[in-house]
């Protein structure tokens, strides 16, 4: 049994073969452009920003970590 992205390489297959040449990769090229800026348009962000942005929470939320550790500390200490 075949896989669905196996039968829809084919078909975009079978279309390229029909169309004439650089008609499929100007296809291509406008259909992402298309979606890129649909995307751009929904607020949607690219994995490397979403990546990077996950990396700096992580800091953020470890020096929290620590500041929240350090600040009962000094709260102790200024009880005894």
């Amino acid at each position: 049994m075949e896989k669905p992205q196996d039968v829809i390489d084919s078909i975009l297959e079978i279309g390229r073969k029909a169309m004439p040449t650089g008609m499929a990769d100007a296809i291509k090229d406008n259909s992402l452009a298309l979606m890129k800026s649909k995307l751009e348009e929904l607020d949607v962000v690219s994995r490397e920003e979403f990546d990077i942005q996950t990396g700096v929470l992580a800091k953020t939320r470890a020096k929290l970590e620590l500041l929240e550790a350090r600040l009962a500390e000094l709260e102790e200490n200024l009880t005894k």
